[in-house]
This record gives C-alpha cells, sequence and structure tokens, in this order.
C-alpha cells in the first residue's frame, strides 16, 4: 500500500493534548487520514490509544516521541498493543529533540542508533517508524532505519530536497503551518507569535538557513519573507495551495497545523479539507 492510501494523503499536526476523542472524529469525518500528535507524546501512547478506540478509520501518529524523554522498550511495547487492537493505524514518529531544551541531549545521532536498536530488538517494523530528520545525517539515519522522515517548519524546496536524497520508496510527510486570516497584517502578527520559540532553537534556524533563508531573515522575529513562507497565512485557497505545493514536490503526506492553536480549528480544517476535496470516509 503507497503512502498515501496509508496515511492519507493530508493530516492534522495538534499538540497531543489538544485533541480529544470528539476531535479526533471531527477531524475523519472532514477526510483527513491521520492525526499528528504534537508535544513529545509520552512512551505508554495511551492518548494515541484512545483516539483510535473513538475513531474507525483515522490513522494516529507522534509527532514526535522525544528519545531524551520517552523509554524505548516501553515505546515497542505500546506499540504492539495497539497494533494488535488497531492493525496498520499507529505510526510512530521519533525524534531527538532540541539542544536548548534537553540539557543531556549529547550525541543525538548515536542517542537515535541504541534507540532504534531497541526497537529493532523488540520487533517494531521499520516501516512503523519515522524519524524528524532535518539535518542531513538524521536523514541518512531515516532512510536507513525508518520509514522516512517528518519534517517540521520546512518549505516545498526542501521537501523536493529529501525526494532527491531518500528516493521514490521513502515516506515523507512535512508538517504545514496555516493560518486561516485574509489580513496579511494580522496573518503575520499570529505567525510571529508562533515562530518566537522556533527561532531562538539553532536546530531550526540552521533547517531555514539550509532552506534558502539567510541569517538576517532568521534573526529577530523573522523576516516577513521567512513568515510567509513558513507559515502561511490567507484564505482557504491559499492554504490549500500551500498543501499541494508541498505534495507536487514529492510529499506522501501533509499535516496541517492550524494557528492560533486556541479555540476552534475545526472550522479552518474545514475550509481547507473543501478547498483540496478531500475525500469523505464515510
Amino acid at each position: 500500500m503507497a503512502w498515501h492510501e496509508r496515511l492519507g494523503s493530508v493530516g492534522v499536526w495538534r499538540g497531543v493534548k489538544a485533541v480529544d476523542a470528539a476531535m479526533a472524529r471531527s477531524i475523519e469525518e472532514l477526510g483527513y487520514g491521520t492525526v499528528w500528535q504534537g508535544g513529545s507524546p509520552g512512551s505508554d501512547l495511551r492518548p494515541a490509544e484512545g483516539l483510535l478506540d473513538a475513531t474507525e478509520s483515522l490513522v494516529v501518529a507522534t509527532g514526535i516521541v522525544n528519545i531524551w524523554n520517552s523509554d524505548a522498550a516501553e515505546l515497542a511495547d505500546s506499540y504492539h498493543r495497539i497494533q494488535a487492537k488497531h492493525p496498520g493505524r499507529l505510526m510512530l514518529g521519533i525524534g531527538s529533540g532540541h539542544r536548548e531544551a534537553t540539557p543531556e541531549r549529547v550525541r543525538p545521532i548515536d542517542a537515535m542508533s541504541t534507540y532504534l536498536d531497541v526497537l529493532d530488538q523488540r520487533g517494531v517494523p521499520v516501516e512503523a517508524r519515522v524519524l524528524s530528520a532535518l539535518g542531513p545525517r538524521m536523514l541518512a539515519m531515516a532512510a536507513e532505519r525508518s520509514a522516512g522522515t517528518h519534517p517540521y517548519l520546512t518549505i516545498p524546496s526542501q521537501t523536493r530536497e529529501q525526494r532527491t536524497t531518500l528516493g521514490p520508496g521513502a515516506l515523507i510527510a512535512p508538517e504545514q503551518t496555516v493560518i486561516l486570516d485574509t489580513d496579511p497584517d494580522a496573518g503575520r502578527r499570529v505567525a510571529r507569535e508562533f515562530l518566537d520559540a522556533y527561532l531562538g532553537l539553532a536546530n531550526y534556524t540552521s533547517t531555514m538557513q539550509r532552506g534558502g533563508f539567510t541569517a538576517e531573515d532568521v534573526a529577530g522575529g523573522g523576516s516577513d519573507r521567512l513568515v510567509d513562507a513558513i507559515v502561511v497565512h490567507g484564505d482557504a485557497a491559499v492554504l490549500a495551495a500551500a498543501v499541494r505545493a508541498h505534495l507536487d514536490a514529492g510529499a506522501d503526506h501533509v499535516c496541517v497545523q492550524v494557528q492560533p492553536a486556541e479555540g476552534d480549528v475545526v472550522p479552518a480544517l474545514r475550509a481547507i479539507a473543501a478547498e483540496l476535496a478531500l475525500p469523505n470516509p464515510g
């Protein structure tokens, strides 16, 4: 089964604590194929299990389990528990977090390799896991030891580069942040509030610069050029075009993150789904 058939072409990225059963059912009814649980879900995977129990066909993916905070053996056991109940509906997104937020984060490539060794030993299939791979060395590991990559805050040209690097069979599932607001000033204001924390993290700013942005673009609150490219704002047609741009560049699946995250994001998801003509699972 092709990745877009398994996950759907479009999914939703949202904090693990911000998606309950009712929202998961709404997301499924709108035609999104996968919910990505952000905010470092724990290795017991109980929130993922709850969403799977509440839905019929929706896939739940972790976006991402942080290897420094989550036990690999417990994650493997949780995977097998859920796989037995909901075959094929769980994807493990795994990452190494940020140096600034995790003091113990040293030699992340070696640490990830050790973590994946445990998953191998405990029978978690390569095709059931995907790495958050921003740098070239982690991307190489993603190609060798996982289904592919789940990048965050990247642009379509980087999706195209990842497809070239990983080849035709790998999963490429980028996140795309969007704001449904036709006022450019208001959209940029919300985008900068969202980006503020990320522009202080070296792994993201380095990735942005590898994507063609300058040191000046990532300084301060980010240039308009950077903000408009990474956090797309406008009407539903503009947001849908941003999703299509990643798909046209070689992504198998794009997960949409609606900002601001507070309040009801379903209307924006509904508008995007209609613009993309997502299939009704019913």
